[in-house]
């Protein structure tokens, strides 16, 4: 009787402690995972915004940066210095500094009448640096592979960015297949995903995506421009869930475009770019030399989340 007795009370206090644990782990998994909203760097509290992610899915934050500290964490960000082969005279590995704020500042620097702004990678095109010396005559047109730092297909990507003030400059945040246009398949090659581009000081941006390359195969398709509404502090947020299903582009919160494709299925890298204008064509802008420095473009935090609805 006793052994019976010990044996139920055995069995309840099994059911009891599974029930406290499953009911711990519905709680904390009931809303979406968000980065902790306050670090301490120095003795200083710094809080971060949350994400505003979209409604109608369950969310799993995998990677993200909120640069608190004063130096760039090169382990999750390499610069891009080349574009199509060629090293391009206006990327600068000097251009990024942290505040000790939580903040990143893209910044223009002037010297010698010449302008130079950054742009932060994960990873890298495999068409962007020169290629190498095959033969005598003969030259392989790509150039040595690098470990991205951080490639990820789908998700929901944001960033929480404010524009800098002067002209002659832009600013991006935009994701890049490390093989695009390599075939003539973007599911399988890759899309270049441009989830905010800003040209202008008005507030004016816009969404793009582009495949098959930048030559005669080259497609696109674009939002048309869209403008930000004022904010307090002139922060905003852009954000882009990408799935099987196509492309929603957020801003604000709030949906500001959708196209279902083409859908790239590849692996993707994610870039956060400023660049001077005119160089393309030959030298600076001449709004660039009325630029009144310092002007940052300025990053709060880039998070990357997963759906994982239903799992």
């Amino acid at each position: 009787m006793q052994n019976s007795l010990t044996f139920k009370f055995t069995q309840m206090k099994n059911k009891i402690t599974c029930l406290a644990v499953w009911m711990i782990f519905s709680v904390l998994t009931a809303y979406p995972q968000q980065p902790s909203n306050q670090s301490a760097r120095q003795g200083q509290e710094i809080k971060h915004k949350e994400s505003q992610l979209p409604p109608g899915k369950k969310w799993k934050l995998i990677w993200n940066d909120e640069f608190d500290g004063t130096e760039l964490d090169t382990t999750k960000w390499d610069f891009r210095m080349h574009i199509m082969q060629n090293r391009f005279e206006t990327y600068t590995d000097k251009g990024a500094e942290l505040d000790g704020k939580g903040n990143l500042l893209l910044k223009l620097i002037e010297k010698d009448g010449q302008f130079y702004s950054s742009q932060l990678q994960t990873g890298s095109n495999y068409m962007d640096r020169p290629g190498n010396s095959y033969s005598k005559k003969l030259t392989w047109p790509i150039g040595d592979l690098k470990q991205p730092r951080f490639v990820h297909r789908y998700g929901y990507y944001e960033i929480r960015c404010k524009f800098q003030e002067q002209a002659g400059w832009w600013s991006a945040f935009w994701l890049q297949s490390p093989t695009i246009g390599s075939t003539l398949d973007p599911l399988d090659s890759g899309v270049e995903i441009d989830i905010m581009e800003n040209f202008t000081r008005d507030g004016v941006f816009s969404h793009n995506i582009h495949w098959n390359g930048y030559g005669v195969d080259h497609k696109s398709a674009g939002s048309g421009s869209r403008t930000a509404e004022p904010t307090a502090d002139g922060f905003h947020t852009f954000g882009l869930d990408w799935s099987p299903a196509g492309y929603i582009f957020y801003v604000d919160g709030k949906e500001s475009w959708r196209i279902p494709g083409p859908v790239s299925h590849r692996e993707e890298f994610i870039l956060v770019s400023t660049e001077c204008n005119g160089y393309r064509m030959g030298g600076p802008a001449e709004e660039l030399r009325k630029a009144k420095l310092p002007d940052y473009f300025i990053v709060d935090y880039v998070r990357v989340f997963d759906d994982v609805t239903g799992n």
